[in-house]
């Protein structure tokens, strides 16, 4: 079976219960199975703006290991309804959300559409991303950036905490 790593994040309507209720749709996506989770992370918002002037909460952020057989769109479309389910909106861009699922890496496919780019294009400079994969495959290297470790070793990632195992 192929996989496929995900990112989960939220930061509007209990965090933690956005990303926990999440991972377990994801474990009862068809033809997937979820082999392994990280903890969460607390992480402060970054490029996340709110209209109201208000200040924007933080995120809890998570990644999960997954074996499917679903194709990486079929993947992404189950994850789009997972947050569709949670009330996800998209009201304007990087605004706050109540669950974020984004594929980063299926396989060693290299994807490039409107709909879909693998591996994410973000996630090498993302250490809401890079630390909670890190805890999941320590020796996963990211296409064109390399190792994790490394890429978390050059980075100053700041305002990240771990919250539980």
């Amino acid at each position: 079976m192929p996989t496929a790593y995900i990112a989960l994040g939220s930061n509007l309507q209990n965090p933690i219960r956005q990303v926990q209720s999440a991972l377990l749709a994801v474990a009862n996506i068809p033809s997937t199975h979820l082999i392994k989770q990280s903890s969460l992370y607390q992480t402060a918002p970054i490029d996340c703006v709110h209209t109201e002037q208000q200040p924007v909460p933080d995120f809890i952020n998570a990644v999960a290991l997954l074996e499917t057989d679903l194709t990486p769109i079929a993947l992404l479309e189950a994850l789009f309804d997972i947050e569709n389910i949670a009330g996800r909106e998209r009201p304007y861009v990087n605004a706050p959300r109540v669950l974020d699922c984004d594929l980063l890496l299926y396989e060693n496919m290299s994807i490039n559409t409107n709909k879909l780019t693998l591996p994410h294009p973000r996630m090498h400079h993302r250490g809401f991303v890079l630390l909670p994969l890190f805890e999941i495959a320590p020796h996963l290297t990211l296409p064109n950036h390399g190792k994790i470790a490394e890429l978390i070793e050059n980075n100053q990632f700041t305002d990240i905490k771990k919250l539980q195992a």
